[in-house]
């Protein structure tokens, strides 16, 4: 489905706040069996079967701003290198010397072409082996297959996405919205690792059930409790989270509404990569699985406009951090929790549709890729 327009956004939004409901999940409860957060059998699977099969978002495009951009990171377990060629195509290969395995490069960065630091072998942008130092010594060494090892990149709503294993459908992509523009910049990126499995951490962004429970100093006052608008698009969602301010559009009329700064829009792009595009910035976090109780989240930080003040998205991100560390104390609690044994499954209620749809379509791949023939 297509997700709503400004207009018929915010119109649902002061509809709720009017009548005090919020947007309700059809059907009941959703019970999700503990043992998928505590299963290193499960894990595997999801990492085997959706997050190498399938295409993942690896980066904003904008973290690759110009020819010769690279940066490097570990997806599902896997080293990887993405850079921007010199025909402005995102390439990804295994971020592996083919002589000795070595890691070609580390981080972000800017190169003409990527050198081993080991023995210096030479790789093109386009992975193609350029040069190898003393090649006599390599007789009959064909350098048409020793390039390096590329992984299935595609460009798509901003970001870059990835499919390590098996032929990739471009289809899969077809349901994702326009999520990063092209005048928006990066201007922070970090990474941490949290004590909690993957799908805890990802819960914690789709739901608006815990904000004054959670967030009564942060972002409660300045938000409002249980009140979200929820959308589906293909395997993905969206969850608006009003801001108080948006109660001054009542004044405006319907098809002057703009829904920008009067909420944050969290964007959940399966299966792991949340959106989340608040006032004067955007953050792509990336959720990668570290272990059955470990994340690492990597992050990147976007100005939402061309020649937006840098300074003030950096001063909503900070204020986003507090909020955003409470969220993480609640994950850990949770795994903690988990562990325990007072719960035989986690139950999801209608006020957690975004949750309920992902789980829908992770258990959907995972049951479908066990009942295919072998």
């Amino acid at each position: 489905m297509a997700l709503l327009n400004d207009e018929a956004l915010t119109t649902r939004i002061l509809d709720h706040l009017a009548a005090g409901t919020t947007d309700l999940a059809e059907g009941g409860i959703w019970r999700e069996p503990v043992e998928h957060y505590l299963s290193p059998q499960r894990l595997r699977r999801e990492i085997e079967t959706v997050l190498r099969r399938r295409f993942v978002a690896f980066c904003p495009s904008a973290a690759l701003p110009t020819a010769g951009s690279y940066l490097t990171r570990s997806a599902a377990g896997v080293p990887l290198v993405a850079v921007r060629d010199r025909d402005g195509r995102p390439r990804v290969f295994r971020n592996a010397c083919r002589h000795r395995g070595t890691a070609l490069v580390s981080g972000r960065g800017h190169a003409t072409s990527l050198v081993c630091p080991y023995h210096g072998w030479v790789y093109g942008l386009d992975g193609a082996l350029r040069h190898v130092p003393d090649e006599y010594g390599f007789p009959g060494l064909d350098r048409a297959t020793h390039g390096l090892v590329p992984v299935a990149a595609v460009e798509r709503g901003g970001l870059v996405f990835v499919a390590q294993d098996g032929p990739p459908d471009p289809g899969e992509l077809d349901d994702v919205p326009d999520l990063v523009g092209a005048e928006q910049t990066v201007f922070d990126s970090g990474e941490v690792t949290l004590e909690a499995n993957w799908k805890i951490l990802l819960e914690g962004f789709l739901e608006g059930y815990h904000i004054k429970a959670t967030h009564r100093a942060t972002f409660f006052p300045f938000g409002y409790d249980n009140v979200t608008v929820v959308e589906t698009c293909g395997r993905h969602s969206r969850v608006t989270f009003p801001f108080r301010r948006i109660e001054a559009l009542r004044e405006v009329a319907a098809p002057r509404r703009r829904i920008d700064e009067m909420a944050t829009l969290v964007y959940h792009v399966f299966p792991n990569v949340i959106v989340a595009r608040l006032s004067q910035h955007t953050a792509v976090v990336v959720l990668e699985p570290a272990g059955i109780d470990r994340t690492r989240l990597v992050s990147y930080q976007l100005v939402n406009r061309a020649g937006a003040d840098e300074a003030r998205a950096a001063k909503d991100a900070k204020f986003v951090d507090v909020g955003t560390e409470e969220d993480r104390d609640m994950a850990r609690a949770v795994q903690h929790g988990l562990e325990s044994g007072a719960n035989d499954a986690l139950e999801f209620g209608r006020f957690e549709g975004a949750i309920v749809h992902f789980h829908r379509q992770l258990a959907a791949l995972l049951d479908a890729d066990q009942a295919a023939p072998r």
